[in-house]
């Protein structure tokens, strides 16, 4: 009989041809250095170079790594999920496949996790990026703690090390947008943060362009908080108070003073388009939560799997709320 794994290594790979060689030496030697059996799950999210013939030698080469190939190209969120559902271990840690995320450290975390922790997350101390990106993600997460409803620890992404029934939680949910730190924490249980400098890409450049940083943000936000709604809703009962007493104050300017001296058509327009604004502003907040709930009826898999490699079965398909 196999023996049961304690350790699953869940990375999600999209065009990694330059860093994969330099990650693989890395997880070897932490493969090395445990002294309980572990595995490695390469996601393949829908690679367009090299990716994935690489990741099919290794396998062939190396037992303990294994592979989900995606159909194409699903989302880093999604490509995660694909990781846990076919992960095996009591323990289960996600990592990115660019090294900023050192793959040593799961083992200081597997350390913390033995004194009764569920789940054990990377809090990041310091950040080797550019200003730009270090002032947008500082903003976000205190901007996501500050709306979100419940309390999800600041500068902490998806690096973290879990355990088998804390990701069969979070399987279990059924929403399409996935935002996985944010689902990690909703679970409760015992968490606790762990500090580390976040390196840079060993090499390449970065997937995670500004725009889809921008998509994953706006499903963090979007996800776990209503108060964009009653920020629109706030909004038009302050025009709509501000367009009262402006009513009020040309009636009374009318009675009272020289209306040959009121405004024309400038202040008009120029209260119109301020109105217009506020109504475009307000219907998209409503727009982007009706998309998600269309988004959500279709009732769609989340990733579709072309290959299996390494793993026992057939080819799996995941839909949200399957376990």
């Amino acid at each position: 009989m196999k023996p049961s794994i304690e350790l699953s290594f869940i990375i999600p790979l999209f065009n990694e041809e330059e860093v994969i060689e330099t990650l693989v030496a890395r997880l070897q030697g932490v493969l090395e250095t445990a002294t309980f059996p572990c595995e490695v799950i390469l996601v393949d999210d829908g690679s367009t170079d090299g990716t994935r013939e690489r990741i099919e030698a290794l396998c062939a080469a190396d037992g303990r790594f294994r592979a989900v190939i995606l159909s194409r190209n699903f989302g880093h969120q999604c490509a995660v999920s694909a990781g846990l559902d076919h992960a095996a271990g009591q323990c289960i840690g996600i990592l990115d496949g660019d090294l900023q995320d050192p793959p040593e450290k799961l083992l200081d975390f597997y350390q913390k996790l033995q004194e009764g922790y569920d789940v054990v997350y990377a809090v990041r101390q310091r950040r080797k990026e550019n200003l730009l990106k270090r002032f947008c993600y500082w903003s976000f997460y205190r901007l996501l703690q500050r709306v979100a409803h419940i309390d999800i620890p600041l500068d902490s992404g998806d690096f973290c090390l879990m355990t088998s029934r804390v990701a069969r939680e979070i399987q279990a949910m059924p929403e399409r947008h996935r935002f996985i730190r944010g689902m990690r924490s909703w679970v409760g249980f015992r968490q606790v943060g762990m500090a580390y400098d976040r390196q840079q890409r060993s090499a390449g450049e970065s997937k995670y362009t500004l725009s889809k940083l921008m998509l994953l943000a706006a499903d963090g936000i979007l996800t776990f908080s209503e108060i964009p709604l009653r920020v629109a809703t706030f909004s038009g009962m302050v025009v709509a108070s501000l367009s009262v007493v402006w009513g009020i104050y040309v009636l009374m300017w009318r009675l009272f003073g020289d209306a040959s001296s009121l405004p024309g058509f400038a202040t008009i327009a120029c209260g119109m388009f301020f109105l217009a604004g506020v109504q475009l502003i307000c219907l998209g907040i409503l727009g982007e939560y009706v998309a998600r709930i269309h988004n959500e009826v279709k009732g769609r898999p989340i990733y579709i799997v072309d290959q299996l490699i390494g793993f026992e079965g057939e080819t799996k398909t995941r839909r949200p709320g399957q376990g």
